[in-house]
């Protein structure tokens, strides 16, 4: 070949690499221009623009919501805890083939047994998942622990979110751990409807929100991811309650035998404390059918009502401690009836000339109202101030919500006249709630010294105490020593010889105040009326204050104070008070304790496995007790014969030293 042909030919191959050469560094220089431009716009580029078009399109950051903290007993046994539920979804386009191949099979086998479901229901639905690709698919929702715990083990599944598309959302829920105390007093919390002990205690049970990001799956799915910015809950405090589980059982079973004896409407007991102010039952039962009752609503503070009779014992220690009443006083009420500024008021035991003792024991309205307008007709406010002083024109400033407001009327109100005044003295033109009355029979039951109602014994964070209850004084002396011990020998003997003698015994001296208030007076129909009574014992040294309301009881049946709430005042008194049997009246005998460990060994054993407490029921008592009380834990039990009832329920986690109640067959 001529050399000039060559040299064409190696030019021109020259050139178009040449070509190619500047054809490639132009495309470098161009993307280099636009990496440069891109990075100055980024740079110059609004990051909120950057996140709403892109982040906020693809992820979205989620609440993780903290462990609700447990409420208890003040002895430890839970009242309401929270339960963690687990909801699997699957991702299928996470899930990795070659998993996949070899091991669905084996999944569904296990699935299949676990769900008592056919393979082919699984693999089906497998099948067309992956085909769509899903990656947010429901499988099941509200596992337990130990069936979560179950499932994650299978095959595929053990290998997590990433590799296995194994996706865990973790609900909680609250339950109730006692049928004894439900709504109206734990209450809820939630979106809807906020009551009771979880609406108080809310700020302290809550706990610190977490969070975590969630990615789109499609238009109106986001799943989980656990691998990016998971902050994670701080979970809230338990609440030691001052309830007392054996002291509200005695209460709750006292009042519902009542409510349906007279078929009442509705009742309410709290028991106080007398040192401490702390409340040791609370217990509200509702009607729901003949002879059904239920703890609903909570009447003990969110009602108030005229209290009649028990006011009283308010309105005549004003004047012993303005020395216009002593021992020596008498007042003649005549026939029984008397007309005061244009109001009749009249006695439902009689007339006669009574003393001060006496016209409590009597329950004398015309005694009350002579007194007390003789004492206070010419400046009312001497005697609306004592009541003022005693905290009663206000609101409670106590742990719950939702507490009434009191309401009095006094010379400021329009509704005032000649007549109020003696209207007060015996418990009508003012209205209460039941804490707020016993509040200050507990301060005639503490000498003089009113003390606050509590709730809360303690609140525990992560294990650790970090506030425990004090007694707290609303009043150092609401009156002298010699009227609070005028009024104290007087709420006495209206026990042993007046209208609540029928609660009289000789071994346990109690000092009260039946009350039989008839309202909504204004309307035409049958009469209503609220039985009450309000007392403390042991009078030398008062335990405990407690007050008693039975809310429109059959009139039919009886609607006394003395017949229809002294005996369940009676009823819890004994059956708190006497823990060993005594020579006392057979009513008042009802926790017959044994030692447990002197039992015969047991034929039936008993296992606690995990610190679960198992079901005893239906097993013979004799048997069980003894045994469980070996595992370390304390036990109180009614009756004989085989186990009824048992608290805490089958299947909830037992604390060391933790107190168990039963109940056998009577």
């Amino acid at each position: 070949m001529p050399t000039t042909n060559k040299n064409n030919i190696y030019d021109k191959l020259r050139s178009n690499a040449l070509q190619k050469g500047y054809i490639f560094g132009l495309l470098i220089v161009a993307l280099f221009i636009v990496f440069i431009v891109r990075i100055f716009i980024l740079q110059n580029t609004n990051v909120k623009e950057i996140t709403e078009n892109y982040i906020d399109k693809n992820y979205r950051e989620a609440i993780l919501k903290p462990a609700r903290g447990n409420l208890y007993a003040t002895d430890g046994a839970i009242l309401a805890t929270t339960v963690m539920k687990y909801d699997i979804y699957l991702d299928f386009k996470s899930m990795k083939e070659n998993l996949y191949k070899e091991y669905a099979s084996a999944l569904t086998d296990s699935l299949s047994k676990m769900f008592n479901k056919p393979k082919s229901y699984f693999r089906a639905k497998f099948e067309h998942q992956r085909k769509i690709q899903n990656q947010y698919y429901l499988l099941v929702k509200g596992l337990d622990f130990d069936n979560y715990n179950r499932i994650r083990h299978f095959p595929i599944f053990d290998k997590g979110q990433n590799k296995g598309g194994f996706i865990v959302n973790r609900v909680y829920e609250r339950e109730l751990a006692t049928s004894k105390i439900g709504t109206g007093t734990i209450g809820v919390y939630n979106d809807a409807y906020k009551s009771g002990f979880e609406w108080s205690f809310n700020k302290y049970l809550k706990g610190t929100d977490g969070s975590q990001y969630e990615q789109r799956v499609n238009s109106t799915q986001w799943k989980p991811i656990d691998y990016w910015k998971v902050k994670e809950p701080i979970d809230g405090d338990d609440i030691y309650t001052t309830l007392d589980l054996r002291i509200q059982d005695i209460a709750h079973s006292a009042l519902e035998k009542q409510l349906i004896k007279f078929n009442a409407d509705h009742g309410s007991v709290l028991v106080m404390e007398t040192k401490t102010g702390k409340i040791r039952a609370m217990v509200n039962l509702r009607r729901n059918a003949p002879g059904v009752y239920s703890d609903a609503y909570n009447y003990s503070i969110k009602d108030i009502t005229e209290p009649g009779s028990t006011f009283k014992v308010v309105s005549l220690l004003t004047a012993m401690d303005d020395g216009l009443i002593t021992d020596e006083t008498t007042v003649n009420t005549g026939n029984g009836r008397w007309t005061y500024a244009g109001q009749n008021i009249s006695d439902g035991h009689g007339g006669g000339t009574f003393d001060i003792s006496e016209v409590l024991s009597h329950s004398s309205n015309v005694g009350s109202a002579k007194l007390i307008t003789k004492c206070y007709a010419s400046d009312p406010w001497v005697f609306i101030n004592h009541l003022k002083d005693w905290k009663m024109l206000d609101k409670m400033n106590i742990e719950l919500q939702g507490i009434a407001a009191p309401f009095i009327v006094t010379p400021k109100n329009k509704r005032w006249n000649k007549a109020t005044l003696a209207s007060l003295a015996y418990g009508y033109s003012v209205r209460l709630n039941l804490l707020q009355l016993l509040t200050f029979y507990n301060g005639i039951a503490n000498r003089g010294k009113m003390i606050k109602p509590l709730f809360i014994d303690k609140r525990v964070q992560s294990g650790k105490i970090i506030y425990e209850a004090k007694p707290e004084v609303m009043v150092k002396q609401m009156a002298s020593p010699k009227a609070i011990e005028m009024m104290t020998k007087a709420l006495e003997k209206a026990v042993e010889k007046g209208t609540a003698r029928s609660i009289y015994t000789p071994n346990l001296k109690i000092a009260g105040k039946t009350g039989t208030a008839r309202f909504e007076y204004w309307t035409s129909g049958p009469a209503k009326y609220q039985a009450s009574f309000a007392g403390f014992y042991p009078v030398d040294d008062p335990q405990y204050t407690c007050i008693v309301m039975v809310n429109q009881p059959d009139t039919k049946l009886g609607y006394y104070g003395a017949s229809v709430a002294a005996p369940v005042f009676k009823e819890i008194a004994g059956r708190i008070f006497f823990k060993k049997p005594q020579n006392v009246e057979k009513d008042l005998l009802v926790d017959k304790k044994v030692n447990l460990k002197k039992l015969l060994p047991s034929s039936t054993k008993i296992k606690i496995v995990n610190n679960q407490m198992p079901s005893l029921i239906g097993l013979a008592g004799k048997d069980v007790l003894p045994q469980i009380e070996n595992f370390g834990y304390s036990v109180e039990f009614k009756g004989v014969g085989r186990v009824t009832e048992q608290f805490p329920a089958a299947g909830t986690a037992l604390k060391p030293h933790q107190k168990i109640y039963l109940t056998l067959q009577q």
